[in-house]
């Protein structure tokens, strides 16, 4: 699933060609992704045409497009979901869900925007009112790249948690974005294991945590993102190439870059978590 490097990256390729066009029309080809806004696709359609796109903002692994109306349109990109821009005469993607024309801009070429997403989990709707923030999201935590994330509070909050401390990670509701992918690479960095008790990190180890995951989201960022597949591309249809500077994940058996020991690979919460045996000892108990 794409996580925050991913995200904001479509954001960016978004902001750039689509903020101040405005919607001539929209084509649902199938009412899936849909699924989110009750009313319906006709519904859906015949509220944003006629709207201007006046920004692209996200929140964690949520993208918004904030209208002139001052509603929003809402979405996630789900496991495969991929925004492309692409010219009115290019021929159509095989799981192409929805898409959107719009109105020339004075010296710029015309454009439509697809939705395309092979496996449809993931989605949009309408938020109505949502453009500076939607309702529907304002639980998700900041993300730790976002300049008004709180250092302090996000430490305070993780140490009130009983849990690991990769499964703190991925909980969005104290800190978005990061997903299984980003937490390995950042617990790596920091030298944490993924159980590694929350309640007993010491500060220091919380701040070498989130200056890892800065560090790692910030690279990834420049490099285009992680693309294991072609169903994480950016909105020129270009994948990313981050995966190919990964220290752990994905990596079981291969020496770690640091001390040479082989990467080992565990179940985690129906995924994997790739860690260093000797920079990341597993915790004892009653010792941590």
């Amino acid at each position: 699933m794409p996580e925050l490097p991913e995200v904001e990256v479509v954001r960016r390729g978004l902001e750039r060609f689509v903020v101040g066009r405005r919607i001539a029309s929209v084509e649902v080809r199938h009412p899936r992704p849909l699924r989110r806004h009750l009313a319906g696709p006709r519904d859906f359609g015949d509220r944003l045409v006629g709207r201007r796109v006046v920004a692209v903002r996200r929140r964690g692994k949520y993208l918004w497009l904030p209208l002139d109306s001052g509603d929003a349109v809402l979405a996630h990109l789900g496991m495969s979901g991929q925004f492309v821009l692409q010219p009115l005469d290019a021929g159509d993607e095989p799981h192409l869900r929805i898409r959107f024309r719009f109105d020339d801009l004075a010296g710029q070429e015309p454009i439509e925007l697809r939705f395309v997403d092979q496996r449809m989990f993931g989605g949009m709707s309408l938020s109505v009112g949502g453009a500076e923030l939607p309702e529907e999201i304002i639980h998700i935590a900041r993300d730790p790249i976002d300049p008004e994330f709180d250092d302090k509070s996000f430490s305070t909050a993780v140490r009130k948690r009983r849990t690991g401390v990769k499964r703190a990670l991925l909980d969005q509701k104290l800190i978005s974005g990061v997903g299984n992918i980003y937490a390995d690479e950042a617990l790596w960095r920091a030298r944490l294991h993924y159980a590694r008790a929350t309640e007993h990190l010491r500060q220091a180890e919380i701040s070498r945590l989130l200056t890892a995951v800065r560090e790692v989201m910030c690279s990834a960022l420049e490099a285009g993102g992680t693309s294991f597949d072609r169903l994480y591309v950016n909105v020129n249809g270009e994948s990313g190439y981050f995966e190919r500077s990964l220290a752990v994940y994905g990596r079981e058996g291969e020496p770690c870059g640091r001390c040479g020991t082989p990467v080992r690979r565990e179940a985690f919460m129906n995924r994997s978590s790739f860690t260093c045996r000797r920079c990341q000892p597993r915790p004892r108990r009653g010792r941590w």
